[in-house]
């Protein structure tokens, strides 16, 4: 029997809402979508809260050869949180390290500029900020994520996910004031075998989701 899943990640998104239902009316609340596969989630969260949506750029990080698997991640604003067990796999001294950190900014930047153009990101001194993502693999971006909204004056920092592996959640202790994920499974393989329908979000979805589609 196949696992429990999403028909896509507005299915999870809705489902997810309901797990939030006490965050609805609360003051200074926003929702905040990890781009790209994020933000339709979080789009529906931020619909069912009443809350105002904008984004947060997070880049994995990943390790030589394996690119798939994380060694940290970045996000806007700088943030930057590694994960030391992966870290101590790889062959990577202090210089290669920066290296990498550095590049990973630039693809934050750089991927900033596409969705948001001159747009400001929405101020976060003294909001509760409700951070979605699609899935927890690792739980690097989400954890870098949590780290920026709380640089960026973020007083409460929830974490809310539609599936997540056991190791992600438990990492996410004592960076948020809470964590809402409706799967966990023992072992999850991929965060796409969760969801029927997990095709690539696009940039043009993003930003229309945002109301920011081009004219």
């Amino acid at each position: 029997m196949g696992p429990t899943r999403f028909r896509d990640r507005a299915d999870a998104g809705r489902r997810l809402v309901d797990a939030l239902g006490h965050l609805r009316g609360a003051e200074h609340l926003v929702v905040l979508g990890l781009p790209r596969g994020g933000v339709p989630v979080a789009a529906e969260v931020a619909a069912g809260l009443g809350a105002p949506l904008d984004l947060l750029v997070v880049r994995k990080l990943g390790f030589p050869g394996h690119e798939e698997l994380a060694i940290g991640a970045v996000a806007s604003g700088g943030a930057l949180v590694l994960n030391d067990e992966v870290l101590a796999m790889a062959d990577l001294d202090h210089a290669a390290l920066e290296d990498r950190a550095a590049r990973g900014r630039q693809d934050v930047d750089d991927l900033e500029r596409r969705l948001r153009g001159d747009r400001p990101p929405l101020a976060l001194d003294g909001t509760t900020a409700v951070l979605v993502d699609d899935g927890l693999a690792t739980g690097a971006t989400m954890r870098v994520a949590a780290v920026a909204a709380r640089r960026a004056g973020a007083t409460r920092v929830v974490i809310a996910v539609p599936v997540g592996s056991p190791e992600a959640v438990r990492a996410l202790d004592g960076l948020a004031d809470e964590v809402v994920c409706l799967l966990v499974p023992a072992n999850l393989r991929a965060v796409g075998l969760y969801y029927r329908d997990f095709s690539p979000v696009e940039e043009a979805e993003v930003r229309r989701l945002l109301g920011w589609a081009d004219e």
